[in-house]
């Protein structure tokens, strides 16, 4: 093979095995992972970037937000320490949520490979930690009150653990033999990845990556243009309402699209605030070009080429791009609704590429406290709400969106913790109605068996404006959050006793089309799996529905 010349055989197979070799890291990541955020959820991403910083491999299942960020925490790191200075066995750290994924829970690693005393490329790798130190408030009024900040620093030497950093980060936690055993798995997966490329680029005969990284780049643009350049050029706006923290906020979306480059706008966004809402720039680029690429090129395996065409602004100081040191923790309180609000603006040139509103921002519930024998545990819950409808289909159930985090098995977290779930089921009613009907949100209700008090944070969305409807589709059901049936703020950190309930009610996912196209023998199957009742039928689709009563018509 030819050094910068490669045929379209010869690339597809490197890049096919280039996406395999991170699933495949990933996967070692996971079996030798300590926390069940990494284990059970997969919150985690890995990647490959080429010598200059440019990502061209990821894996196939990751969350989006770290897939998008990588990239751009390496140019902060090599600014740190430039490329010149690293070491074979040399592994970078660090969870600065404004140059990182946009909050401190997020760690990204990232380890330079070396081919024959050369530096090639760069394997990295971020992951959510449950716990980083000080407590999860959702009243900070900075990014300072949010935890342990881990500045840009080498935490492996040449192969050697920095036992500095490793003692900084055990004094700051309240379990560190879980955050240590995965960052240490990902040390595993990192040395695992590495062999694992160094072998196939001699079987494959890629003496020059950066020029094969090149040309995979060059292709992911040109398919990206194409998709772009299909679409009419034209100003596409729309502007989406959340509910905020003291009072509603709004966010607002401009798209332009002109012959193959596409712009995104955030100018007219609400101011940010005090409250840790904010999402950082880096987490709004990222899922931003997460739904451009959705909606405009999804086959093209994802990488920075496929983002060339596009440019994405926002106002320094609004929502999502506040200024350090505004307070981030929970940034996909705004950042997760990016994807709708330009999903809503695409809506008018390409309805048939967007989804209705998904009950998300992702839900999610933290619990602290003591085990009967006096353990600490800090552990968290994921809970999705309903997903939006498809142009060609209903909304699942209970799907993660944007994000991509599955959830942890019932009796594992049982058996992990002193709390028992007493329900977690499918609300009737729940999802938009529509030509295709928004997907139906969950109860889940926790009740607290220990013989001490447990900590509850919870920051939920669509409270007061729930998933809306699109191109005609009715609204999800709002989110609900109980104590002991008492309905409780979506916001709050409170302390629950022994046998205390908490139940919450995720949003139903917006429906799809006017509610009076929705086919007959659809609705009638929604009244007999119990997912739409009688009474829910006749409001949302008409009268003679609730009996299946001329539906043939």
């Amino acid at each position: 093979m030819q050094e910068e010349r490669f045929s379209a055989l010869q690339l597809g197979v490197a890049w096919h095995r280039f996406n395999g070799l991170m699933d495949e890291t990933a996967q070692t990541f996971v079996r030798t992972s300590f926390s069940s955020v990494v284990r059970d959820n997969w919150d985690l991403a890995m990647g490959l970037m080429d010598s200059r910083g440019r990502q061209f491999a990821q894996s196939s299942r990751s969350i989006p937000s770290f897939i998008g960020t990588m990239p751009r925490t390496l140019a902060v790191m090599l600014r740190r320490y430039p490329a010149s200075s690293l070491k074979p066995g040399d592994v970078l750290i660090s969870n600065d949520g404004y140059h990182g994924t946009g909050h401190l829970n997020d760690i990204t690693m990232v380890r330079p490979i070396f081919r024959r005393n050369r530096l090639i490329c760069f394997i990295g790798g971020v992951f959510h930690t449950v716990d980083i130190g000080g407590a999860p408030s959702i009243t900070a009024r900075d990014s300072h009150e949010e935890g342990l900040t881990i500045p840009v620093c080498k935490i492996v030497r040449e192969g050697v653990e920095n036992e500095d950093v490793i003692a900084f980060i055990s004094e700051n936690l309240r379990a560190p033999e879980e955050t240590l055993g995965d960052i240490r798995a990902q040390f595993a997966a990192f040395e695992m990845g590495r062999a694992r490329l160094l072998q196939m680029l001699e079987e494959e005969r890629i003496a020059d990556l950066d020029a094969l990284v090149d040309e995979i780049l060059d292709r992911s643009e040109a398919a990206m243009r194409r998709a772009i350049q299909a679409a009419p050029d034209g100003v596409y706006r729309d502007r989406i309402r959340i509910d905020g923290f003291d009072e509603p906020l709004t966010i607002r979306c401009e798209i332009r699209i002109e012959d193959s480059s596409l712009a995104v706008d955030f100018s007219g966004t609400s101011p940010q605030i005090d409250r840790p809402i904010n999402s950082a720039m880096n987490f709004t680029r990222a899922y931003s070009a997460y739904a451009i690429k959705c909606a405009f090129d999804p086959a093209t395996p994802n990488n920075d080429g496929s983002f060339r065409p596009v440019t994405i602004t926002a106002p320094e100081g609004c929502l999502v791009n506040p200024r350090r040191p505004a307070p981030i923790w929970a940034r996909h309180l705004s950042g997760h609704y990016l994807p709708p609000v330009i999903f809503s603006a695409l809506s008018q040139v390409m309805p048939e590429r967007v989804i209705a509103d998904c009950g998300s921002p992702l839900w999610n519930v933290y619990f602290s406290g003591r085990h009967g024998d006096g353990r600490r545990f800090v552990t968290m819950f994921f809970m999705n709400g309903g997903h939006g409808a498809r142009p060609h289909q209903d909304g699942p159930a209970c799907l993660s969106f944007p994000s991509n985090v599955a959830t942890v098995p019932i009796e594992h977290f049982e058996n992990s913790v002193p709390l028992l779930i007493t329900e977690k089921s499918l609300i009737p009613d729940s999802g938009g109605a529509g030509r295709h009907r928004g997907g139906p949100a969950q109860r889940v209700a926790f009740r607290v068996s220990s013989e001490h008090p447990v900590t509850m944070t919870i920051r939920h969305e669509r409270v007061r404006f729930p998933a809306r409807g699109l191109l005609g589709g009715s609204p999800g059901s709002p989110g609900r959050d109980y104590v002991n049936g008492e309905r409780v703020p979506a916001k709050v950190r409170m302390d629950l006793q022994p046998q205390d309930v908490a139940t919450f009610e995720t949003p139903g996912g917006g429906g799809l089309g006017p509610p009076g196209e929705r086919d007959a023998a659809r609705l009638e199957a929604d009244l007999k799996s119990g997912v739409v009742t009688p009474r829910g039928a006749a409001a949302a689709y008409g009268s003679g529905t609730a009996t299946g009563e001329g539906q043939g018509d």
